[in-house]
């Protein structure tokens, strides 16, 4: 599976500004080393560089794509899937922020203690996933994925998921942290000027559905793209602001105890 850096970042306002809202409630660090996974075009490392400019900021992403564009941005970026970098023996890390990243992974609440590992003992784990999952955008991608012709082309794709709050609060408690958990509903107004038919197909097509579209034959994927489409305007009817597509997200921000109070 490959990204676009370009496609992804065709509404950048709406998809970084839950990462704004993410890092301003880490608390107040004086970082020595700041990791991105998951950092995509590198839209979050230039915000990372910007707050904390003596800080060495690294992003780790999957996609030599997404990679590519952050080191044309400027940033500090290096190919290498997630688990592999929770796993590496390296040197500990002050803040690890991760973004929109590991509802790829359906496995990651096990993955979170070995993240706050990575952290220093007194740093900071700060994450946020999607929590939209049982919306339209999502639920009429699969009921049409399970359908015939598609469904042989498409088992085991990548599909993504996330928790609740109380989840992660729980996971990362017992990892031995402080912890701060919440969820946000966005109401994104899509096209207000009207030039995009299928604003949220645009929206889904660069993310959640992207997968199910490349893993389909040319012949198919068109077929299945207009009647995602189609199934989209429906429901997501355009009203005067635009198209409104409310957009769950669940955040936790972890502050990792120091030794003296029973980390080591």
């Amino acid at each position: 599976m490959t990204w676009d850096p370009s496609h992804y970042t065709r509404y950048a306002a709406e998809r970084d500004r839950p990462f704004v809202e993410l890092l301003a409630r880490v608390p107040d660090l004086a970082p020595g080393r700041v990791v991105d996974l998951g950092c995509g075009p590198g839209h979050g490392l230039r915000w990372l560089q910007h707050r904390w400019p003596d800080a060495q900021v690294l992003g780790v992403d999957s996609s030599a794509d997404m990679v590519r564009a952050a080191r044309e941005g400027g940033s500090q970026a290096q190919v290498m899937d997630l688990r592999h970098w929770a796993r590496a023996d390296d040197a500990p890390v002050d803040l690890l922020v991760t973004t929109a990243t590991l509802q790829w992974l359906p496995d990651h609440l096990d993955l979170l203690p070995e993240l706050v590992a990575r952290v220093r003992p007194g740093g900071v784990l700060a994450m946020t996933v999607p929590g939209n999952f049982t919306e339209p955008s999502h639920t009429l991608r699969r009921d049409l994925a399970a359908r015939s012709p598609y469904a042989a082309h498409l088992e085991g794709v990548a599909v993504p998921g996330s928790h609740d709050p109380a989840d992660y609060l729980r996971v990362l408690t017992a990892a031995g942290c402080e912890v701060d958990a919440w969820e946000t509903t966005y109401l994104h107004v899509l096209d207000a000027a009207g030039e995009d038919p299928d604003p949220v197909f645009t929206w889904v097509s660069a993310t959640g559905a992207r997968p199910t579209l490349q893993a389909l034959p040319d012949d198919l994927r068109e077929e299945f793209a207009e009647e995602f489409r189609a199934a989209l305007r429906d429901a997501y009817p355009r009203t005067d602001p635009g198209v409104v597509l409310p957009f769950r997200r669940v955040f936790a921000v972890a502050r990792r105890q120091a030794a003296a109070e029973g980390i080591a």
